[in-house]
């Protein structure tokens, strides 16, 4: 048997605690609520004084968010957008955050900067298939495009 909630502020609590731990969308904090069983009216109470505090931003999580993602090197280009949406981050709000991260942190840049961190003594010219496949294929799965990272590793 699941433990009654009592009021709003058991609500506004958890939300608190949860986004002390990590900055979070409405649509995660939402759902982490609902998760705990919380009432809609002192869930909608908790997400309303968050957002009227200022801990609850889309806007600022979508840009916090892309840009930690690309600083990375963890996802570029359309895995980037597919990262934030599953964040719960709207269209027009990814658009903006991807937009901005992508103009402070060019790619190709982060690709040149993975790489010599990734693969330290990776030489293209050198490499077997199987290491260049191994290579190219972990800069793919983070959405970097292939004539990118074929120009990157032959410049190496």
């Amino acid at each position: 048997m699941a433990a009654q909630r009592s009021s709003a502020s058991d609500a506004l609590s958890t939300a608190l605690r949860l986004l002390t731990v990590r900055d979070r969308s409405e649509s995660e904090l939402l759902r982490r609520l609902q998760e705990k069983q919380f009432p809609d009216d002192e869930i909608a109470a908790a997400l309303e004084r968050c957002r009227d505090f200022g801990y609850l931003d889309d806007r600022r999580f979508a840009l916090n968010r892309a840009r930690m993602l690309l600083r990375e090197g963890r996802a570029v280009g359309r895995r980037l957008g597919w990262e934030l949406r599953r964040g719960g981050v709207a269209d027009d709000l990814i658009d903006l955050a991807m937009t901005t991260a992508t103009a402070e942190y060019p790619p190709l840049e982060v690709l040149r900067e993975q790489l010599e961190r990734r693969y330290p003594h990776y030489d293209h010219h050198l490499a077997d298939n199987r290491e260049r496949r191994r290579v190219i294929q972990f800069f793919q799965r983070r959405g970097f495009a292939l004539g990118d990272i074929l120009s990157v590793l032959q410049k190496g």
